[in-house]
């Protein structure tokens, strides 16, 4: 699922515009402030979005929290009613050693690269590898 996401260019693409992506980001910021999670990698692609965390809370609670407000505000954004943003079910891994830890948070922070929408992961804004992030995490890797 995670390759075919990655490289698809059908269905909505709502995220490709700044001010969506923003959106999300800043409620993943704000999912860190309220401490329902421990942050450790994202990245908001224009169809999709990786987040690598520890819920503090139970999982499905911690998903429908950030998909229930990134939501209203971009379909607010988008002028988009009586339309769900997000897709119901979502993809969970579950991570069993720093070795696990480490692929996945690389393979997240690096998705834009493989996607070919910049040369290094730092130069991706909506991501946790942007070198001029603000979003302060919880936890460091």
């Amino acid at each position: 699922m995670d390759r075919y996401l990655d490289t698809t260019r059908q269905g909505p693409m709502y995220l490709r515009r700044p001010e969506a992506a923003s959106l999300v980001v800043e409620a993943l910021a704000r999912g860190v402030e309220m401490k329902l999670y421990e942050l450790h990698a994202f990245v908001v692609m224009a169809n999709h979005v990786h987040i690598l965390f520890q819920p503090r809370q139970e999982v499905s609670q911690v998903l429908q929290w950030i998909k229930g407000t990134s939501a209203r505000q971009a379909n607010q954004l988008l002028a988009r009613t009586g339309k769900p943003f997000w897709q119901r079910e979502s993809y969970d891994h579950w991570i069993r050693n720093e070795r696990q830890f480490e692929r996945i948070a690389t393979y997240i922070e690096n998705n834009p690269v493989k996607a070919g929408l910049v040369n290094e992961a730092s130069e991706y804004r909506w991501s946790s590898a942007w070198k001029d992030g603000e979003l302060k995490f919880t936890a460091a890797r």
